[in-house]
């Protein structure tokens, strides 16, 4: 084979390659939220979330404002939790609790999740998240 022609298909085979991890890194994961367990399909909501983007539940997704019960955030990513609005981590919320939480990939039952300070019962806190890739 002619060394011209392998190089120039080594660099088509490259572009292609740094073209499809631009793609993948720029894919919206979907986090699944719960107002009970993820086992119960009534009352849970799939959000497209944009890499540290703030979900805010308001508007239309006030029905979800202090009341998730459970989570699942997808591989490879990263979703802070916070009680206050517009992902503002205020310090102690007025739970006594940390005012954000952090989880990583995995199905979580925020009865019982690592906060900043410990375990933290953050049930029905939440009212913003964000997410990010790990």
């Amino acid at each position: 084979m002619h060394p011209l022609l392998i190089g120039a298909t080594l660099i088509r085979i490259s572009l292609s390659l740094a073209a499809s991890i631009r793609r993948s890194a720029n894919v919206s994961p979907d986090v699944v939220v719960c107002t009970d367990t993820l086992d119960s399909p009534q009352g849970c909501t799939t959000i497209s979330v944009v890499s540290d983007a703030c979900i805010d539940l308001n508007d239309t997704l006030s029905d979800l404002d202090k009341r998730i019960s459970s989570a699942s955030i997808p591989g490879g990513f990263v979703c802070t939790f916070f009680e206050d609005h517009l992902c503002f981590a205020s310090g102690t919320g007025n739970s006594n609790t940390d005012s954000e939480v952090v989880l990583t990939q995995g199905a979580w039952n925020l009865s019982d999740v690592p906060g900043l300070s410990g375990p933290e019962d953050f049930n029905d806190l939440t009212s913003s998240f964000a997410c990010s890739p790990a």
